[in-house]
């Protein structure tokens, strides 16, 4: 089925699966939004933008096989009319600094809020340079009052906050200093509490209650 011609369509390169079932998630919000792929590496990013119709490529600054500085100018080659946002779990502002110059369009970072990714979509997607405020200021931090009323404990959301950037439960183990049982219990308890089958559908009802 051909998309309608207001639709921009985003093309998501992460090697983290779990990012880009977020993100279909967070696309489904807005009717002028779909996800047109996906890609774990670098190379197979290139590729992709050459054969697909895409109009926001969504980037991830870690890739297992091509440093992003390299990729981006590739990305420009292969969809020259497409629009570069990337995507990371950190305020590393060096990097990000670096990465602007080198031709990206903007910088979100991964726990964004529904409304706010889709208002970025359509910003950068028009021509506007978007930049994630959070990448220029303090990060946001979730009153203990709103964990309280979704059941949460401060460790839990935590967790999910860290899944919800996209890592796995070996990685969030190493970031919070737990062991790879406790993760996993502490996600359990989490999907538990906010009535979800799995991950995505957890992620999914955080950000509706503004938690992420």
């Amino acid at each position: 089925m051909t998309a309608p011609p207001n639709t921009i369509r985003i093309l998501v390169v992460d090697d983290h699966p779990i990012v880009r079932g977020g993100v279909e998630l967070l696309a489904r919000e807005d009717a002028d939004l779909e996800v047109v792929g996906g890609a774990l590496t670098g190379a197979a990013a290139a590729e992709l933008a050459r054969t697909l119709p895409v109009d926001v490529i969504l980037l991830d600054l870690r890739l297992p096989d091509i440093p992003a500085p390299e990729l981006i100018p590739r990305l420009r080659r292969a969809a020259p009319h497409a629009r570069i946002l990337l995507f990371t779990a950190f305020a590393d502002h060096g990097a990000i600094d670096l990465l602007m110059e080198a031709g990206a369009d903007g910088c979100l970072v991964k726990d964004i809020s529904g409304q706010d990714f889709a208002t970025a979509i359509h910003r950068v997607s028009s021509g506007i340079r978007v930049v994630d405020p959070r990448l220029t200021g303090p990060r946001k931090v979730v009153p203990s009052e709103a964990l309280y009323r979704a059941g949460l404990t401060r460790r839990e959301y935590e967790v999910l906050r860290f899944a919800a950037m996209g890592h796995s439960n070996p990685e969030i183990a190493q970031e919070l200093s737990l062991t790879r049982n406790t993760v996993k219990t502490y996600l359990q308890g989490a999907m538990q509490k906010l009535n979800a089958r799995n991950r995505v559908e957890a992620i999914a009802r955080a950000h509706e209650l503004r938690l992420l």
